[in-house]
């Protein structure tokens, strides 16, 4: 077994809400992370399979990418990836210009592949792993295209907006001409999701389903 992820607890319970379950696994010596989508409320359910399926879809492509889990199965009602053992980015506050490097070039590799990601506003998405470098999670909004047109690249840029935005509170010093005029420049719908929907979104996703934004330290539900 990797020793880094021999200190990781098995049966740690790392989210659970209306959506399912989260929580790190141990099978055949190996530790791995387990999406229960069985666990969710029944009239959730159909969402939480729906988003899980997103997540492995999203993993296959970017099989063997560093910095990615592994997806290790999914059969409709249980998701397993593989555990990368590290901290969220709240917690570790990463103030190293080349996490961040290392961070857009982890960003570009997945855009090559023809995946957004659409959720790296949360820091928990983001990990600092125990060797300094990035890490991604949580790929259940994740959009897989094979064309990268308007949209695809569109989403793309919002992806590097929002990784700027945590560059600029962790380690603005390193902030470029060029990715500060990225940040002073989302886009239109990012500017109307803002100004509308986003209120009401936490709401829905905070007292509906139950979901607060720190996988691995989060709200688990009762």
């Amino acid at each position: 077994m990797d020793k880094s992820n021999a200190q990781a607890p098995s049966g740690w319970l790392l989210k659970a809400d209306e959506l399912g379950k989260i929580e790190i696994v141990v099978r055949s010596d190996e530790v791995m992370v387990r999406r229960d989508v069985m666990a969710a409320r029944w009239w959730a359910r159909r969402f939480a399979r729906r988003a899980a399926g997103r997540e492995a879809r999203a993993l296959t492509k970017l099989r063997g990418v560093e910095g990615v889990p592994a997806l290790l199965a999914w059969d409709g009602s249980e998701l397993l990836r593989s555990y990368i053992a590290g901290a969220p980015m709240q917690q570790a506050q990463p103030r190293d210009r080349a996490y961040f490097a290392e961070a857009l070039r982890l960003l570009a590799v997945l855009h090559r592949r023809g995946i957004v990601h659409n959720d790296l506003a949360k820091e928990p998405n983001w990990l600092v792993r125990t060797d300094g470098r990035p890490a991604l999670v949580d790929f259940q909004i994740a959009w897989a295209s094979e064309a990268r047109g308007s949209l695809f690249r569109m989403l793309a840029r919002e992806d590097v907006r929002h990784l700027l935005k945590h560059k600029r509170t962790y380690c603005p010093e390193a902030l470029t001409a060029r990715q500060r005029r990225i940040l002073d420049t989302p886009a239109l719908p990012s500017r109307l999701w803002r100004a509308t929907g986003k209120r009401a979104y936490k709401f829905i996703a905070r007292r509906v389903f139950g979901y607060w934004d720190n996988e691995g330290k989060g709200r688990v539900r009762d």
